[in-house]
């Protein structure tokens, strides 16, 4: 659990995160969606670090900066929770559920 996003749970801020890869996930219907994995994530007004790694979904404005790996970006997003691990009927396979933190609603986005 990312327990440092866990105390800022429900409020939107500014956060900052270096882009460390690009990725695609497959959408229930339509083409692949492309991904970015974003490392270091801390509060734009603080270097405390808030989360290891983020996935975000890139959307029209990540797309029009052009990322490139190592750029760093600044961007608005409320911290949401969610529930993961496994959701299905088989007894072989161990994953219990648990709450987690994201972010969510991301807009604003810029490259510092």
């Amino acid at each position: 659990m990312r327990k440092e996003l866990k105390a800022l749970a429900g409020q939107r801020m500014r956060f900052r995160g270096q882009v460390e890869r690009f990725g695609k996930k497959t959408a229930y219907r339509g083409p692949d969606k492309d991904t970015l994995l974003l490392t270091n994530i801390n509060r734009a007004d603080s270097d405390a670090v808030v989360a290891d790694h983020l996935w975000l979904t890139a959307g029209k404005q990540l797309k029009d900066l052009k990322l490139q790996v190592g750029d760093v970006i600044e961007f608005d997003a409320r911290v949401d929770k969610y529930v993961k691990g496994y959701f299905g009927w088989r007894d072989d396979v161990y994953k219990p559920t648990e709450v987690d933190y994201r972010l969510t609603y991301p807009t604003k986005f810029k490259r510092v």
